[in-house]
């Protein structure tokens, strides 16, 4: 039986809460680490209350900022299971305006582990596949042989490379919508051989599928991307081997994650090259690297660095662009490169600048 939450499920639940109540959410093991949140600069620090109530098994309740280490103000509640104790969740806020919550967090947990108890014994072939996929896209495999044997029941070999798929719902649609959705992704999938799939709370479809029949079906899937993008994006990660595909599923992620860096709603782990380095850096690392290379420069100073690394950092293409006198373009290169210490005309910081300016065109969007 599961007695721990693993970090992916943690992640899944705070993601969960927060999209509900609008709050910070911290999972904290018994050291009081936290290890899952959804302020990612509190990952792996030390919570003392979150260790204080994991100790006693007690809800405690902290009515200021700071008083304790690593702790805000808001209410930490124990989670246990089968007499084991699986983590403290910690809500931050004024603990009358989310007590309601963290009980909620509570809640959902207990139900999300229930769900993943699911094994071998599953009593239908819809919590067998979820079994499988969750047991393969997170690589924590108990019975290797009991995996291999049914995936060949759905036709999905051993020896074979596989991509996993992760299907995102736009979230921000109506229920009406969401549902509609959710029939196109399956009548999609029923259509094609060789794949099994599993819907994962609140709004991702996960997808196993042998390479060689996705290299078969690849126009379809774009087809599908391109006729309902404003519905849905997929993700298409590496191939791999049957017990490596966690690897596949992070990389799945990876190009979900790049999607804003590409004009497409199917992104190939495979077609990225700088997107993956963009994609893999936290939202809070991009603003802080805005604040080291931009925030001194002008709307106009962004613009002109905007287009002339669009135009191959040729002058006289900038100029046309921009219609300006090549003196008048020098001037404003050099005047920015005193302004924020870069030189759009040197190589290193050049590399500097246009990765800036690609981050600051995607948090404007």
């Amino acid at each position: 039986m599961i007695t721990t939450v693993n970090r992916q499920l943690a992640q899944q639940i705070v993601a969960t809460v927060q999209d509900i109540c609008g709050h910070d959410i911290n999972f904290i093991n018994q050291k009081g680490i936290i290890f899952a949140s959804t302020n990612e600069q509190r990952i792996g620090t030390f919570h003392e209350i979150g260790k204080k109530a994991a100790d006693t098994r007690t809800v405690i309740e902290v009515q200021e900022n700071d008083i304790y280490q690593g702790t805000e103000k808001g209410v930490n509640i124990p989670v246990a299971h089968n007499g084991s104790l699986i983590a403290v969740i910690g809500i931050t806020g004024d603990p009358d305006e989310v007590r309601s919550y963290a009980c909620l967090a509570e809640k959902i947990t207990r139900l999300l582990i229930r769900e993943q108890e699911m094994n071998a014994a599953a009593h239908t072939l819809s919590e067998k596949k979820g079994y499988i996929i969750q047991s393969l896209i997170s690589g924590d495999i108990d019975n290797p042989e009991y995996i291999i044997n049914e995936l060949k029941t759905f036709h999905l070999a051993e020896t074979t490379k596989k991509r996993i798929l992760c299907i995102q719902i736009h979230s921000e649609q109506p229920n009406s919508v969401l549902s509609v959705s959710e029939e196109k992704i399956h009548k999609l999938l029923r259509n094609m051989d060789s794949q099994i799939y599993y819907f994962q709370y609140p709004n991702e479809y996960i997808v196993v599928m042998e390479e060689a029949s996705f290299t078969q079906n690849q126009s379809a899937f774009r087809t599908f991307a391109e006729e309902n993008a404003s519905l849905l994006t997929i993700g298409v990660g590496c191939a791999e081997s049957i017990f490596h595909l966690h690897s596949s599923y992070n990389s799945a992620r990876i190009a979900l994650r790049s999607r804003k860096y590409k004009n497409t709603n199917i992104i190939l782990f495979d077609d990225l090259t700088l997107e993956i380095l963009l994609g893999s850096v936290p939202a809070g690392a991009q603003k802080e690297y805005l604040k080291k290379t931009l925030s001194s420069l002008s709307a106009d100073d962004r613009l002109l660095l905007d287009t002339y690394f669009n135009e191959g950092q040729s002058l006289s293409r900038t100029c046309q662009k921009l219609y300006l006198h090549k003196n008048t373009l020098q001037y404003k290169l050099d005047r920015i490169h005193r302004i924020c210490g870069l030189n759009p005309r040197d190589f290193k910081d050049a590399v500097i600048l246009y990765l800036a300016v690609l981050i600051s065109n995607i948090h404007s969007l």
